[in-house]
């Protein structure tokens, strides 16, 4: 990334079960994202890459990655300054999916932030998210302060769209002008590749 270039943003769909919510929530903060122009925002679904349960024979922090879906992952996050990862609440847990897709890959996730769209019941996803971030951080991420937080996400559907509130949409563009500024402020430290 160069100083005169936006950062690109993954708002990464990290439910991959049928009948998800994620995919709709998705489209919505990534249509915020797009017309805010504060970042490159690009939607990525972690389904698209079909990742078995984690099969690399070398530890992740090296980078030899020896399956082309890992590889295929690895050049996807790769491209990526930072991450908005749209997720749910899976027994007060974070997904399988997003906690394999995080494990796939090591140097990849270096000096980048992320921040997270969490949706669910009550809680609005926020204790999957609040334990994703020690992943993130051993990782070597940055886990954002700022996020977006859908409480009763299903109240918000209005058939097959996600209809955000202007509160939400406030939150929304407070994470993404987090995640840009991270993510420029990190990116002489990823060219050091540490």
């Amino acid at each position: 990334m160069t100083q005169d270039k936006r950062p690109t943003i993954d708002v990464v769909i990290c439910s991959t079960r049928p009948g998800r919510i994620g995919d709709r929530v998705a489209t919505w903060f990534h249509k915020i994202a797009a017309e805010d122009g504060t970042v490159e925002a690009r939607l990525v679904d972690i389904r698209d890459f079909g990742l078995p349960l984690f099969d690399e024979p070398r530890h992740p922090k090296l980078g030899e990655y020896q399956h082309e879906h890992t590889k295929r992952w690895a050049r996807s996050v790769a491209a990526a300054d930072g991450f908005a990862f749209v997720a749910p609440e899976y027994n007060h847990g974070p997904t399988p999916a997003l906690v394999n897709a995080l494990t796939y890959l090591g140097p990849e996730w270096a000096l980048k932030p992320a921040g997270f769209v969490s949706y669910g019941g009550r809680s609005g996803g926020l204790r999957a998210a609040q334990l994703t971030k020690p992943i993130l951080s051993a990782l070597k991420m940055y886990p954002t302060k700022n996020g977006v937080v859908v409480p009763m996400v299903k109240t918000f559907l209005d058939g097959d769209r996600f209809v955000g509130t202007d509160e939400l949409e406030k939150e929304a563009r407070g994470l993404l002008k987090e995640l840009a500024i991270l993510a420029t402020g990190l990116a002489p430290l990823r060219s050091q590749r540490v």
